[in-house]
């Protein structure tokens, strides 16, 4: 889908104030111990951020796979972002999925805690990059 410059605009802000929102949803989960929900946000979180970024770029996916395929494509081997960016990325996925698919999987509260400082200054960057 193609957008002109003022529909491009609107969107990329609109992913980018859905990823706060998420973000935002990650603090409720915490505080009701749900550890597993709080891996989902900050997931979904961090992926409309890149979402935002695609957007803002003229790229477009149909699926997570794709996305992440994307990601590193544009943004890691091209060193617009640094590789841990990458890897975090993809851990957040393989962690969501876990903790979404996998009725004995729990995730602990270290993990949410520090996945979402991660996810904190990914968004952070992504918005300086973006810079619209």
């Amino acid at each position: 889908m193609s957008f002109n410059d003022e529909e491009r605009v609107l969107v990329v802000r609109k992913e980018l104030e859905r990823a706060h929102e998420t973000f935002e949803e990650i603090e409720v989960m915490c505080q009701a111990g749900k550890w597993n929900g709080a891996a989902n946000r900050i997931y979904y979180a961090v992926f409309h951020a890149v979402n935002a970024m695609f957007i803002n770029d003229g790229l477009q996916t149909k699926r997570h796979k794709g996305s992440h395929a994307l990601f590193n494509q544009h943004y890691i081997k091209t060193g617009k972002l640094p590789v841990e960016y990458g890897r975090f990325y993809n851990n957040l996925q393989t962690l969501r999925e876990k903790s979404d698919y996998n009725c004995f999987y729990d995730v602990d509260e270290q993990d949410v805690i520090e996945g979402m400082e991660k996810a904190g200054k990914f968004i952070k960057t992504i918005e300086k990059l973006i810079n619209i």
